[in-house]
């Protein structure tokens, strides 16, 4: 299927004294993104659980050229590189604009876990959540 798409419109809040966004709103910027696939994708496709509880395990972030806030849309690209019994990994390719050739500007990636708030504890996968992370696969080795 490919990476799923998402935009994210930074705020004239999220630049830092340079003038560009700052490295933990760029943070933000992949969550907000993160929950377009996660949350409302997932919900669509009847995998609604991941909406209940995902806890982020581990961040990776690599910084290759600064974002701007200047009223525009930025574009995340995000496939799962690799699925386990109790944990996921996502990989973010962040552009400068909206154009799938606008600059690549952060490539990150997030473990996560699913959760179960009720126990307090992670949990399992589920088959149905298994079978959408697998829609984003990337086959890849990471961003």
């Amino acid at each position: 299927m490919g990476a799923f798409v998402a935009e994210v419109r930074p705020r004239w809040s999220d630049m830092d004294a340079f003038g560009h966004v700052n490295h933990a709103n760029t943070v933000t910027l992949l969550e907000e993104a993160r929950v377009d696939l996660l949350f409302r994708e997932a919900a669509l496709r009847g995998a609604d659980d991941l909406a209940r509880g995902v806890v982020v395990a581990r961040l990776e972030v690599d910084y290759r050229a600064p974002l701007f806030a200047d009223g525009g849309v930025l574009r995340v690209e995000m496939s799962v590189r690799e699925i386990r019994a109790a944990y996921f990994v996502l990989d973010y390719l962040v552009r400068g604009g909206p154009s799938e050739t606008d600059t690549v500007a952060v490539t990150a990636a997030t473990t996560l876990a699913p959760y179960d708030l009720a126990s307090g504890k992670p949990r399992r996968i589920t088959d149905l959540e298994r079978d959408f992370l697998a829609a984003w696969h990337s086959g890849g080795n990471g961003a």
